[in-house]
């Protein structure tokens, strides 16, 4: 029986995929649940899976965009428990194996025992109109003139050098962009021509977290079986802070300013595809050994494509760190319809002023990026300003509140 294998959905709204790499060959024998290949939409890279086991029949070749719903390719199920088909398979690729092996082996031995006269190599050497004329006229052939060399010089090995460089440095390759940079692409313009993107910036004072992380990270690692990383703690206060600051959290829908009184964060994550930001719902009501852990597992998913449409919808804030990658400053790009965007970077050590002393302390700028049509100066200042607060005092994080003194006298 042949069972055809159509596109799945991919989610809401996406009508065309594109498949970005068959993982099997025309004509091979798949199993069921097997992973024929990998598709990319405008959202996502997701799977296609065989559901029934047979000889495979590709219709759609890699590259080229298919609709949602039609065939990718026909399974003929006969073959499913036909085992000798795949005996006689593997048996053929070794002898061809076994034949090829021959032969190199009977190359070599050639190239070893029987040496010719002339040079394979003598072959690809360039030589010049000039230096041709000059030979022909003078009845010299290239193995002439190359045994004529009394010696070679530095000169004539940094030449050589030179120029594999030179041609090395020629060369390029063509990389067809896929539908989900294409689609990033698109919204990273649309951001800077229908937004008006402003960046504020501070730097955080990183010694007491750094502190607590390497007080607790074993014991952490022993209780919840992940590590103690700094985002889930970035994660947490910018939650708190956008309690203090909700127009930070707001989006513009239409006519309306849309302002939710819950914490749906996305992390950017790079993954060989591209970046993707899935999302961590409800941070709010969250600790930090919750968060850490759906951190490290909503990563992973993406990194290793299989990350579902889902995930990456639905965020009302986002948070990106350049930091991973050594960058000291940028001006993160807000990621739509959402409002704004945190951007962590990189720790160095600077010289800073405490109380009136110059100490060497473990600094790290931030950057918030956000919607002037929506967002005043005054609230995005202070809000950067809460999260570097709660960062540099990590047990108010702990706690949910901006400042304990004022909670406690009812401020």
């Amino acid at each position: 029986m042949k069972v055809e294998v159509k596109i799945p959905s991919p989610g809401e709204s996406i009508e065309q995929v594109e498949i970005a790499e068959w993982l099997v060959k025309n004509g091979d024998i798949v199993k069921k649940d097997q992973t024929l290949a990998e598709m990319e939409s405008e959202k996502a890279t997701i799977s296609l899976v065989a559901e029934h086991g047979g000889k495979i029949n590709i219709i759609v070749p890699a590259n080229e965009p298919i609709s949602v719903g039609k065939t990718a390719c026909i399974i003929d199920t006969d073959f499913a428990d036909d085992t000798n088909s795949e005996a006689n398979v593997n048996n053929n690729a070794e002898n061809e194996k076994d034949k090829n092996d021959k032969k190199n082996i009977e190359s070599v031995k050639t190239e070893i025992n029987e040496p010719t006269d002339k040079p394979e190599s003598f072959d690809k050497v360039k030589i010049t109109p000039l230096a041709k004329r000059l030979m022909d006229e003078k009845n010299l052939s290239i193995e002439d003139v190359i045994n004529g060399l009394q010696r070679i010089t530095k000169n004539d090995v940094e030449y050589v050098l030179n120029s594999a460089t030179e041609e090395s440095s020629r060369q390029s390759k063509s990389i067809k962009i896929s539908p989900l940079r294409r689609k990033l692409s698109e919204k990273l313009v649309k951001v800077q021509q229908e937004t008006a993107m402003l960046t504020t910036f501070n730097e955080i004072d990183m010694h007491e977290l750094i502190s607590i992380r390497e007080e607790f990270k074993q014991k952490f690692i022993d209780k919840h079986g992940v590590k103690l990383g700094f985002m889930s703690f970035f994660t947490k206060a910018v939650s708190i802070a956008l309690k203090e600051y909700p127009m930070i959290n707001s989006a513009i829908l239409g006519d309306e300013i849309v302002v939710p009184e819950y914490a749906d964060i996305g992390i950017a994550v790079q993954t060989p595809k591209g970046l993707m930001v899935p999302v961590l719902r409800d941070v709010n009501n969250k600790n930090i050994p919750t968060l850490e852990k759906e951190i490290q597992f909503i990563a992973d998913k993406a990194r290793s494509n299989r990350i579902s449409i889902d995930e990456l919808k639905g965020g009302t804030f986002s948070i990106t760190n350049g930091g991973v990658f050594g960058s000291l400053f940028s001006t993160p790009i807000i990621n739509p319809p959402q409002s704004a965007i945190l951007g962590m970077h990189t720790i160095t050590e600077r010289p800073v002023a405490i109380s009136g002393e110059v100490k060497i302390r473990p600094m790290m700028y931030v950057a918030l990026s956000y919607d002037h049509r929506i967002i005043d100066g005054k609230d995005s200042v202070g809000f950067l300003k809460t999260v570097k607060h709660l960062i540099e005092n990590p047990s108010l994080i702990a706690s949910g509140m901006v400042d304990l003194s004022m909670f406690l006298l009812g401020l």
